[in-house]
């Protein structure tokens, strides 16, 4: 009777324990975003606006540069009043990326004088950097739900799949920035080398272009594109805002198989490396 009170307690004892885990993880979170927002905008005038009028003021820019200079909404299937609404939905989707892989590459590095003091889970500091940006991406739909009152865009149900969307990019986002963050503590260099694979990820993803101008391209470049698993994102997004459409199951799929494939590999990596951190870092 004694052994078997014994062998409850000692299966209550980790449950427990993984709870309390669990609740300080969430706590740091709250509070690293909390301070990463206040940080953002401190002594800024324009403050949270700003993260209103940024995408605004780029999609005039990326309008009259590639829609009146070079007419890339003239022809296809872009009209060119949708061409603003095209230009807002990719641009903040990718910008969502870019952003919190930038941000969690550096997040160790940045931590470092807490990880020498605090005992805390590793993972937190990545994944707060991409919750961070997912804050910055709520206030950008603002921006987007601007665009569509002005050229008289209206909603559909299609929206009720945002979630699903942001939640399968997050996935994504955290998979990424687990792995980058953690080969940045043994090669800076990665520092680097991001910034020039996010510019070439950029041009080969349609934020600009518009689809229609993929079978036109060279066979490789078509390769390239269609296995670009920011195409897919942002195909999901533009269904939603844009199309009135559900997205096709090709794109849910590839979506999912992308997220899950950064989330393992990205936890692999970041899993196998940590416990040399302190050393480097």
């Amino acid at each position: 009777m004694t052994d078997s009170v014994d062998s409850q307690k000692a299966v209550a004892k980790p449950a427990s324990h993984a709870k309390n885990d669990f609740e300080k993880d969430k706590y740091i979170l709250r509070q690293l975003v909390t301070k990463d927002f206040k940080i953002k905008y401190r002594r800024s005038v324009l403050g949270v606006a700003w993260s209103v009028l940024n995408p605004l003021l780029m999609m005039v820019v990326m309008s009259i540069v590639f829609s009146t200079i070079f007419g890339q909404s003239r022809n296809g299937s872009i009209t060119p009043e949708m061409y603003p609404l095209y230009l807002i939905v990719g641009n903040i989707t990718f910008s969502v990326m870019s952003e919190s892989t930038n941000q969690a590459l550096m997040s160790i590095i940045a931590a470092s004088s807490l990880l020498k003091k605090v005992k805390v889970h590793r993972w937190v500091f990545p994944v707060q950097k991409v919750l961070f940006s997912l804050v910055n991406f709520a206030f950008s739909l603002v921006a987007v739900a601007l665009v569509m009152l002005w050229f008289h865009v209206l909603p559909t149900w299609h929206l009720i799949l945002l979630p699903v969307c942001l939640f399968l990019l997050m996935c994504f986002c955290m998979g990424l920035g687990m792995m980058l963050s953690a080969l940045a503590v043994f090669f800076r260099d990665v520092m680097h080398l991001w910034t020039v694979v996010i510019t070439a990820w950029m041009y080969l993803t349609p934020i600009f272009w518009t689809t229609d101008y993929i079978s036109q391209m060279a066979h490789w470049i078509q390769v390239l594109v269609v296995v670009n698993p920011m195409y897919n994102y942002l195909q999901f997004m533009r269904d939603i805002f844009l199309f009135n459409t559900t997205p096709s199951m090709l794109t849910l799929g590839l979506c999912v198989i992308w997220s899950v494939i950064a989330l393992v590999v990205g936890y692999a990596v970041f899993h196998k490396t940590e416990h040399k951190f302190i050393l480097y870092i």
